[in-house]
């Protein structure tokens, strides 16, 4: 998984349709910036790519790519790329066993959940001088980050809204989107009582509590995943629970239900059962193809409500180089070419991934679209998960505490306390 993007067109769920802008969150940090990171020492030398380069990418981005590759290839006749698309199910084993085995790529898209890993086993190479860092949002760069060190860069980014349906909140009386969590829930039971929904909200948009839905009612109340050294965990606090309790309440108040069918966020939206869902910017596509012209005027989206702050997640992938690889040079100019603001707009174009460089939304293929740039705003308060390497496993736990939370009525005080437990005894892991 990503941090991730992971999309559900692509497994789980992150990234397009509209696809993926993303990034984590803020507005630029220059590279010199205290925060931003250090970079090696090394620069990327004047000239041309040459030479031959292998790269790997992962699901519909490893199909579309070769076709941007014939225009970095126009501006550097001299190179070679060869670009090998992976399945998202059978990737993360083949970087392990390519690492093990010496037998990397030049450079790859990773997913940002990955990068503490594969930064930890040695295998990615720092990020050269000469990246202009300002120009990523900064969540997003911050996936690049292990241990202080950059490697790699945002390649592109997704983050979560709400959607919502126009017409029913109308109806339910409500002319502008909420704000805050009171009018969200307030919002949420109207949509049920007002509206004739069955649910005002759907939580668990992919059938179960996700880390990626519940973790910004978190960091909305305060709470963060690790201490700032990343040494120790920090679940089990009431900033935490307070999220927890806020999210909880939804279920409780039966404004959200566990017994939705998994997989139906689409139809049950278009045929007003549950008007409203967080999710990512891939869901515009769906629900527009599920409900058809009727239902494009009545799709909505607004940023996350506030109680602290309106953090969301951001997921995304990041490009990274190989410690391995015999022409890093030639690697790091195709890594920067990627970028360039003209060649994320590029990518959109192609594959509806959303950029990572804040000034390539300027592009009108973005900025003219009704539901993208909100996604955009969101991403200027936006996070991931800490870099590290157990993360996966850290996030498999906490949904298995969320699901007890909802279904059997666990206090968000003993869910708290259980993730941190089960966190701890994971451990952040690397060396």
């Amino acid at each position: 998984m990503f941090t991730h993007s992971i999309r559900r067109r692509l497994v789980i769920g992150s990234a397009a349709l509209t696809a993926t802008a993303l990034a984590l969150a803020g507005c630029g940090r220059s590279s010199d910036s205290p925060d931003a990171g250090s970079q090696a020492t090394t620069t990327v030398s004047q000239g041309p790519a040459t030479g031959n380069l292998t790269i790997w990418a992962m699901g519909t981005e490893g199909e579309n790519l070769p076709k941007l590759m014939e225009q970095f290839k126009q501006a550097n006749p001299g190179v070679n790329v060869t670009v090998t698309p992976i399945p998202w199910d059978a990737a993360h084993s083949k970087f392990t066993t390519a690492i093990t085995a010496n037998t990397l790529p030049d450079a790859a898209m990773v997913g940002t959940t990955w990068m503490g890993e594969f930064a930890d086993l040695g295998a990615l190479d720092p990020t050269p001088q000469g990246f202009d860092n300002s120009g990523f949002y900064p969540g997003a760069l911050d996936t690049t980050k292990v241990g202080g060190t950059q490697y790699g860069v945002p390649w592109y980014v997704e983050t979560r809204l709400v959607f919502y349906r126009k017409d029913l909140a109308a109806k339910a009386g409500f002319s502008t989107p909420p704000t805050d969590w009171d009018g969200l829930k307030a919002m949420a039971k109207a949509m049920k009582d007002k509206a004739g929904a069955k649910y005002g909200i759907n939580l668990q948009p992919g059938g179960t509590g996700s880390w990626q839905t519940v973790m910004p009612f978190a960091w909305s109340a305060g709470a963060n995943i690790t201490s700032d050294d990343q040494k120790s965990f920090t679940f089990d606090t009431p900033e935490m629970q307070e999220g927890l309790k806020y999210y909880q309440s939804f279920f409780t108040d039966k404004l959200a239900g566990t017994d939705l069918p998994p997989n139906q966020t689409e139809a049950q939206f278009v045929n007003g059962q549950v008007p409203m869902f967080i999710s990512g910017p891939w869901m515009a596509g769906s629900v527009a193809k599920a409900g058809g012209d009727a239902i494009k005027p009545n799709i909505g989206v607004f940023q996350l409500p506030k109680n602290k702050t309106a953090t969301s997640f951001v997921g995304g992938s990041d490009f990274v180089v190989f410690k391995s690889s015999k022409n890093k040079d030639s690697a790091w100019k195709l890594v920067k070419w990627l970028s360039d603001a003209k060649t994320q707009a590029s990518w959109f174009k192609m594959s509806s991934d959303l950029p990572a460089v804040k000034s390539a939304w300027q592009d009108p293929s973005i900025a003219s679209d009704p539901l993208l740039p909100v996604f955009g705003k969101q991403l200027d308060d936006a996070k991931a998960p800490p870099a590290i390497v157990n993360w996966e496993q850290i996030a498999a736990q906490f949904d298995s505490e969320i699901e007890k939370m909802i279904k059997a009525g666990q206090s968000p005080a003993d869910t708290a306390k259980a993730i941190q437990t089960k966190a701890t005894q994971i451990g952040a892991g690397g060396s």
